[in-house]
């Protein structure tokens, strides 16, 4: 084959399949308002990481080039104020009342705007509200609703791969905020923020955002607190620079802590995790494992008594007329996802225990058989199975004479209640004892409690179950519904 043909090849097997033009482009759509991902290739993931290359590794030789020093200078200077003015400054209890409230004020900027309402939609706001939003999260000094939201898209669309941005894979201290000090070695995947780029308050932000964030970021906190009881100096340092080291982190942790930290109720497939400490600390963004599996339902919490105070807010913003369209996913598909983990933590459980041999890999035995071996050990029918309990005669609790006196005889009756009703326990452990089936089976009635009672429910996969060859599967052939 020639280097030309090679080329064609190479170029063939390379670039993505071609989309015919959208109904957008046809309709000569403004780009800000065409999907940033309708011509995307059905394999666009796995094409975007063989075929984008990614930025090389940082190292000592290059690390100075590779800072973003933006992100840098914000993430440095604003401890630096904080921890002078811890060394400066007295700390009076009113500013640190209104820092705290402040800080829950921007914090919720950040989770019940940024996040729940632009992010992920999950519910729809006034124009008051949104307002009040857009300037709370410019407080919180994290980027633009336009930026922040394109960024968390691509997270949840791409979680855990390298086209996530803050991919938890990464470690601990890159999710956190590694990611923000350093240029992305890879650009972020496509995420479409189409619907924010027509939404009026988010233009208006986006336009307008460095002279928020000075306003609401420093000049609000500094004003409050000077004109409120002449702490000047104390409402720069402490509700301003102080308060937004805490917001800052706050949110950083949802996407370190909560991809590390907890447990997975819903889906483990991915690093998202559920936890009470994360929650206490991102204003209820803690339970991040029902977030990814459930993203436009406007709870984290699902349970009363679970930490949220983003959805106690927007629930009370429903309640004042502010908020409405309140996205809840059905309970009946948050409760199979539960169920679907608790049967695989359950199914492990079971792979992990020793049950019963099946009665098709045990000797039948004849009557007149059974009887000649338990002369020379002992063995026990009961419900059609012979027991060997010769390790059991000295421990069992009624004494060994109600064992002995039923050696090569049949002492159904007694087991199942006519001398005494046995436990759970006690059919689970007998039926390890099995070593033979008697000729003729068990005794009509019995069947269902020959099986142990560990055995009468099990997990099983549902290849285990059925296949498309039996016949519930040819009966149902070719019917929807």
């Amino acid at each position: 084959m020639s280097d030309a043909a090679d080329a064609r090849l190479a170029q063939a097997t390379l670039t993505p399949p071609l989309t015919p033009p959208s109904k957008w482009s046809k309709l000569g759509k403004d780009k800000e308002e065409t999907p940033a991902d309708i011509n995307i290739p059905d394999n666009y993931v796995a094409w975007t990481l063989k075929n984008q290359k990614a930025l090389p590794p940082i190292s000592w030789d290059n690390w100075w080039k590779e800072l973003n020093y933006i992100s840098v200078m914000v993430l440095t200077i604003t401890p630096a104020i904080s921890i002078w003015g811890l060394c400066t400054q007295k700390l009076r209890w009113e500013t640190f009342l209104f820092s705290v409230f402040y800080y829950y004020v921007t914090g919720l900027g950040i989770t019940a705007g940024y996040h729940r309402l632009w992010a992920h939609r999950s519910y729809n706001a006034s124009k008051p509200l949104q307002y009040f939003l857009a300037m709370a999260g410019a407080g919180a000094v994290e980027g633009s609703i336009k930026w922040w939201s394109r960024g968390h898209r691509a997270h949840h669309r791409y979680t855990d791969t390298d086209l996530d941005p803050y991919n938890a894979h990464r470690g601990l201290w890159w999710s956190h905020i590694g990611w923000m000090l350093v240029k992305p070695r890879r650009k972020p995947g496509v995420a479409d923020i189409s619907d924010l780029s027509k939404n009026d308050v988010v233009r208006w932000q986006h336009r307008w955002y460095i002279q928020l964030i000075l306003i609401c970021g420093f000049l609000i906190p500094t004003v409050v607190c000077g004109l409120g009881w002449g702490d000047w100096m104390g409402g720069y340092v402490f509700a301003g620079a102080g308060r937004l080291c805490f917001v800052h982190h706050s949110t950083f942790c949802v996407n370190s802590l909560a991809h590390w930290l907890g447990e997975a109720p819903f889906d483990d497939k991915h690093t998202p995790r559920d936890h009470l400490v994360t929650a206490l600390v991102t204003i209820g963004e803690g339970y991040h494992n029902f977030h990814h599996q459930f993203p436009m339902d406007y709870r984290n919490a699902i349970k009363w008594y679970q930490y949220d105070p983003t959805k106690w807010f927007i629930w009370v913003c429903q309640q004042l007329g502010l908020a409405s369209h309140l996205k809840v996913f059905p309970d009946n598909e948050v409760r199979k996802g539960q169920l679907t983990m608790q049967l695989k933590r359950l199914r492990e459980q079971q792979e992990g225990l020793r049950f019963a041999p099946d009665s098709n890999d045990l000797p039948v035995i004849s009557w007149e058989s059974y009887q000649e071996q338990s002369l020379k050990r002992p063995l026990i029918v009961i419900a059609g199975f012979i027991h060997d309990v010769s390790d059991f005669i000295d421990q069992h609790p009624g004494g060994p004479h109600l064992i002995t006196k039923y050696i090569g005889r049949d002492a159904t009756t007694a087991f199942f209640g006519g001398v005494y009703d046995h436990s759970n326990a006690a059919h689970n452990l007998l039926s390890m004892k099995r070593v033979g089936v008697l000729h003729g089976g068990t005794q009509h009635g019995l069947d269902d409690k020959a099986i142990p009672p560990a055995q009468r429910l099990r997990v099983a996969r549902y290849s285990e179950l059925s296949s498309p060859n039996n016949s519930a599967w040819s009966d149902c052939e070719g019917l929807l519904g």
